[in-house]
């Protein structure tokens, strides 16, 4: 499974890195996906895309 994250609509609230700091990563205003991060083994990529408030990660199978 593949994440990315629409930049445009990411507000930098950092819920994601919280959830999941194995893949994202908050920088000083948006998250960013860590290079060479696994969704698939880090198992929380899904609960981070259902809590981010502006629906900012997709998550491409």
């Amino acid at each position: 499974m593949k994440v990315r994250i629409d930049e445009e609509a990411c507000i930098g609230c950092g819920v994601c890195a919280d959830i999941c700091p194995q893949v994202f990563e908050q920088t000083d205003d948006k998250a960013v996906v860590i290079a060479g991060a696994n969704c698939d083994e880090a198992g929380c990529c899904q609960e981070a895309a259902d809590s981010c408030p502006t629906e900012a990660i997709i998550i491409e199978e």
